[in-house]
């Protein structure tokens, strides 16, 4: 049965839809805990939060960050770090990309290599790797990555990066993973050109795996990210359907790339729809997971650690999760929404609403159960490292700080 949120104030904004609809979490997450939710937000009382039920946090140290780990979904298989796990067949993924963007035209090869430098976290290919062995494992027991299966998730990364270029055009925005933007050095018709460039060679690459489905699945992306870039523009009159147009969006920009890349990973390895099925709902997940977290930096990050400006979404003129939840508790931001912050002073009011409410503490914990309903699902494929690597990863989208 659907499981709705309902506002609990009277005078609410808007009410977020039933969980069936699009994209759907799942049943309900156990709720954060507080010392987890205080790691991310800082500044913001978690009093609103549910107690915790079942679920006890443990803590695993890396070598870049805290991570939270959740002591009841760690099984038999023994701990794995994902960026370490899948470090062997990510080896040389920069040098292959740019042999992907070969060119002779030499501002444009540094163009295309500006964000290809190998300091990126590489998060995407990773995710698409690790879920390449797990389903190979989970259908004939092979460890191995196909080198199509590789190819994808270097796809998926070219992808990435030109919608990030083509984002920062749209967005006038000055910086981009604490550097300057294409847009800023090169003039945005260069930065589009470049843009349009990386992702004609991601398609160039696609079309090489030579799998019909596998480019269908891939191409579902790219139009994808179009809408979703539309849904951006637009906006919502009507209060109640404002969560729904933003989570719809999340789909689209964020999410969809994640899901099908997993899905055509699955597809490559194992002929079983059902897995499939699972690697695309896991991806989904984890995806929406992945940018409501995003958009809590947003408002809980400084600029020097997140690689970009805080307050950059109120600053478009977008109302993402933590001003939608805020709106419930202070009504009078709707005509701040509605004028898309264009007043002066509305977008240093928004961010001290967002602050005063539960906006951010609750689009968390939205998080949480989008990534619970990610480890749900990758729990149906057969026990591996590689799976547990996974579930593992669900809790590092909820603890990352940048």
């Amino acid at each position: 049965m659907a499981l709705r949120w309902w506002w609990r104030s009277g005078a609410s904004c808007c009410r977020v839809p039933p969980l069936g609809s699009v994209p759907s979490p799942g049943p309900r997450a156990p709720p954060a805990p507080s010392s987890a939710m205080c790691h991310i937000t800082q500044r913001s009382s978690t009093s609103s939060f549910p107690k915790i039920c079942s679920i006890f946090w443990r803590f695993h140290h890396t070598s870049t960050s805290h991570w939270c780990s959740c002591s009841k979904t760690i099984s038999d298989e023994k701990y794995q770090d994902p960026f370490q796990l899948g470090k062997k067949d990510l080896k040389n993924l920069y040098e292959d990309i740019k042999k992907e963007l070969l060119v002779s035209a030499a501002e444009l090869k540094e163009m295309c290599d500006y964000y290809f430098d190998g300091k990126g976290k590489a998060f995407r290919p990773m995710i698409v790797v690790l879920m390449a062995r797990a389903c190979n494992i989970h259908h004939n027991n092979s460890k191995e990555v196909q080198a199509s299966q590789r190819s994808v998730a270097i796809i998926a990364e070219m992808i990435h990066t030109a919608s990030l270029v083509h984002d920062d055009v749209i967005d006038d925005a000055n910086s981009r993973r604490g550097k300057r933007t294409l847009n800023q050095i090169w003039g945005e018709r260069k930065a589009v050109l470049a843009g349009d460039f990386i992702l004609s060679a991601a398609s160039v690459a696609l079309a090489r795996i030579g799998n019909t489905t596998i480019i269908s699945v891939l191409t579902q992306v790219i139009e994808d990210l179009v809408r979703g870039e539309f849904l951006q523009l637009g906006s919502k009159e009507n209060e109640n359907e404002r969560f729904a147009h933003y989570l719809e969006k999340t789909f689209k920009k964020t999410a969809s790339l994640i899901a099908n890349s997993c899905k055509a990973v699955s597809i490559l390895g194992c002929p079983d729809p059902k897995v499939h099925e699972i690697a695309y709902q896991y991806g989904k997940n984890v995806g929406i997971a992945f940018q409501l977290i995003d958009d809590v930096l947003d408002f809980t990050s400084c600029a020097d650690h997140l690689g970009k400006p805080t307050a950059a979404d109120l600053k478009l003129g977008l109302a993402t999760g933590p001003v939608l939840f805020a709106c419930r508790q202070f009504p009078e931001m709707n005509a701040m929404i509605m004028r898309r912050f264009s007043k002066p002073g509305d977008v240093e009011r928004a961010r001290k609403y967002v602050l005063q409410s539960d906006g951010v503490q609750q689009t968390t914990y939205l998080a949480q159960r989008y990534c619970h309903a990610a480890t749900r699902e990758i729990r149906k494929l057969r026990p591996s490292p590689e799976r547990e690597a996974l579930v593992h990863l669900t809790e590092m989208v909820l603890m990352r700080d940048k």
